[in-house]
């Protein structure tokens, strides 16, 4: 299983905007009609991953423990999917059934979201403040699949406290490991 890091998208970017399909839904959503009042957190996975599917659970809570406090998940799928049907959108919305997402699952057929944001690999994690300006980029936490550290999402979580609580990120950002995304 190749291990790609992220790339590290300067902070203080502002989130560029988009328009996607979400798979859940059927629908077009706008970068402004979904993100949060306070942050908004931009995730790259995909179906097949190991390294999501080893996440999946722990961002399904921290969503969840995020869901009255305006703040905003939303996931984003890049995979070319000629090469990896998995990944299309009839898989995503069942996917996304099956793991209980509590956040729009959105197709970026075209690759050009991923681009705009530098995205490297799944999964990729951008917290965006109120402003939608970068204040994390990287890893959910250090474990990863078969290296026996816990799940604990303690990096994404800290990066979404700090900007609720209106304060500055002091530990250091590290890029997330994951699959390289599947480009065309």
């Amino acid at each position: 299983m190749a291990q790609v890091p992220s790339n590290m998208l300067p902070l203080g970017t502002i989130a560029p905007k988009f328009n996607l399909l979400d798979t859940k839904s059927g629908e077009k959503l706008a970068l402004e009609n979904i993100q949060g009042e306070k942050v908004t957190v931009v995730m790259f996975i995909c179906n097949h991953c190991p390294f999501v599917i080893h996440v999946n659970e722990t961002l399904v809570s921290l969503a969840n423990d995020y869901a009255n406090s305006g703040v905003k998940f939303v996931a984003i799928s890049s995979n070319d999917v000629l090469k990896y049907p998995q990944d299309g959108p009839d898989a995503m919305k069942n996917h996304a059934i099956k793991e209980k997402y509590p956040f729009p699952y959105l197709y970026d057929e075209s690759q050009e979201v991923a681009k705009a944001y530098d995205a490297a690999c799944t999964p990729d994690f951008y917290v965006f403040n109120g402003d939608l300006k970068l204040t994390y980029r990287g890893q959910l936490d250090d474990s990863r699949p078969g290296n026996d550290i816990s799940l604990t999402g303690d990096d994404l979580r800290n990066a979404i406290d700090v900007v609720l609580e209106n304060k500055k990120n002091t530990l250091r950002q590290k890029p997330s490991i994951g699959c390289n995304i599947k480009w065309k």
